[in-house]
């Protein structure tokens, strides 16, 4: 699938938004990827996520044991990546502000794992996610995305897998430029935005 597939899927749904966003690490954007209006498709969802597993499967064969997404924002993504590739899935939830696998779920030896996560901003929760994986006795191998929204410039401490790969730049609220300082700001998660 090509970035022009991908940010396709995003625009058939109306979830690439142009506006004034309050992205969830506080920085500030005029370009928002809903991938929550995605993932109310379940056939797009599938596409994109098929389109994941085959990205991984090139690169690591049948080297993958396990498929662990950061909830909440990952889950479906991983899941049906996992679906693809025929693979177990877990999910980290936070505890105590850290994320943990829970539920029973455990990584067997030093199992290999591909982490899947929906879209890439500052990359904090996938690092977040990789911690985790080591903690739990897993070796994360790398991070995969439907969209990398840094430009290849976030830092997850393994190689990024991204669908697509975006440069949508984000401002401090003190560092505005002026096209967004006349803009009201809409936290996504407020009026409908996931």
């Amino acid at each position: 699938m090509t970035k022009d597939q991908v940010l396709e899927e995003f625009t058939a749904c109306g979830a690439l938004m142009n506006g004034h966003f309050i992205l969830s690490s506080g920085l500030r954007s005029d370009t928002y990827l809903n991938k929550s209006i995605v993932s109310m498709y379940p056939d797009r969802t599938a596409r994109l996520c098929a389109a994941l597993a085959l990205k991984a499967q090139d690169k690591f064969g049948e080297q993958i044991d396990y498929v662990i997404s950061p909830a909440m924002g990952g889950i479906i993504y991983g899941y049906e990546t996992a679906r693809a590739l025929e693979l177990p899935f877990m999910y980290t939830e936070r505890v105590n502000g850290q994320f943990e696998l829970r539920r029973g779920f455990q990584i067997e030896g030093a199992g290999r794992v591909l982490i899947v996560e929906d879209i890439i901003s500052t990359g904090l929760s996938a690092r977040e996610c990789v911690e985790a994986v080591k903690r739990h006795g897993g070796t994360p191998l790398a991070v995969a995305c439907l969209i990398d929204r840094s430009g290849g410039k976030a830092n997850v401490g393994l190689p990024i897998l991204p669908l697509a790969e975006l440069d949508v730049p984000a401002y401090r609220s003190d560092q505005l430029p002026a096209h967004l300082k006349d803009i009201p700001p809409v936290k996504p998660g407020s009026r409908g935005l996931a």
